[in-house]
């Protein structure tokens, strides 16, 4: 049995991230993503306002939603497949943060605070470069000049992150290298040396649960287990289709080159394992 919880599930997710005690690991993280940029020093959880844009299979994507002392909003989501239309829905997920900030009346002047998404994927969506990080905003398409830091999107691929323990040399590599490998960790590499990692062992730790915490997270668990089995299971059912289509076309290519090649309908059928009626309609 595991050490720590696996944090792709959502009681994983939200007990390091998204409770109170948890605060200072989630502030550490978040600045450790913002490194050089700015420092956070305390943030709010917010009730989302909005329904959640992903409704189809909350045990495979969840967020958090949380605001700093300057006022940015900012989403923390853990997506574990990839969605029809990723982009745009994460577009569309981060303009409607912005536009529920709007007020009646004339005496709102678009004062808006920022909104940053910060996006762990367990996968890796077809349309995105292969790195491991990604970091969107609004710029001058000419001389790439920052336009407006009021929207910020940061995705994490989180397969291309191959770093070993040995190799991180950040904390954002550290926070990363430990979240992605916690379930098969008996220890995290940094505990003895860091407060914050010393808490995060802490809170990780199965045997922290409560007896009814432990009950919803092995169920969680198992959720999580079954729907990526599902979902690999379809992709190998795909791919096996894929071949299989394709071995039929070029069988049919084959048989159409023989017969013009002057070989007789009975001979390619016979070849090719194709009927006599089948090769017959290629002619």
């Amino acid at each position: 049995m595991a050490k720590f919880i696996n944090p792709f599930t959502d009681i994983g997710f939200k007990r390091i991230f998204g409770q109170e005690i948890s605060k200072p690991l989630i502030i550490d993280f978040l600045n450790s993503l913002l490194l050089g940029e700015e420092r956070i020093t305390n943030i709010t959880f917010l009730d989302k306002e909005q329904p959640a844009l992903f409704e189809d299979d909350r045990s495979l994507i969840y967020d958090i939603y949380c605001q700093t002392e300057k006022g940015e909003n900012i989403i923390v989501e853990m997506q574990n497949k990839s969605q029809p239309y990723f982009k745009n829905r994460s577009i569309y997920y981060v303009c409607e943060a912005i536009a529920r900030q709007g007020e009646r009346g004339t005496d709102w002047k678009y004062n808006i605070d920022a909104v940053y998404l910060v996006a762990f994927l367990n996968f890796c969506p077809m349309d995105f470069d292969k790195k491991f990080r990604s970091d969107i905003g609004l710029a001058d398409k000419g001389n790439n000049k920052l336009f407006s830091d009021k929207m910020r999107m940061t995705f994490m691929q989180l397969p291309l992150f191959t770093k070993e323990a040995d190799e991180c040399d950040t904390d954002f590599d550290k926070w990363i290298y430990v979240l992605k490998n916690m379930e098969t960790l008996t220890r995290l590499p940094w505990a003895a040396k860091s407060s914050v990692f010393k808490r995060l062992e802490q809170i990780a730790d199965v045997a922290s649960l409560s007896r009814q915490e432990r009950m919803k997270y092995d169920v969680g668990l198992r959720k999580y287990r079954d729907t990526l089995s599902v979902l690999e299971g379809a992709k190998q059912d795909g791919l096996a289709e894929g071949r299989a289509e394709g071995r039929a076309e070029g069988i049919v290519e084959v048989a159409k080159k023989m017969l013009l090649k002057g070989i007789s309908a009975e001979l390619v059928a016979e070849m090719t394992g194709m009927s006599l009626d089948e090769v017959s309609k290629l002619k």
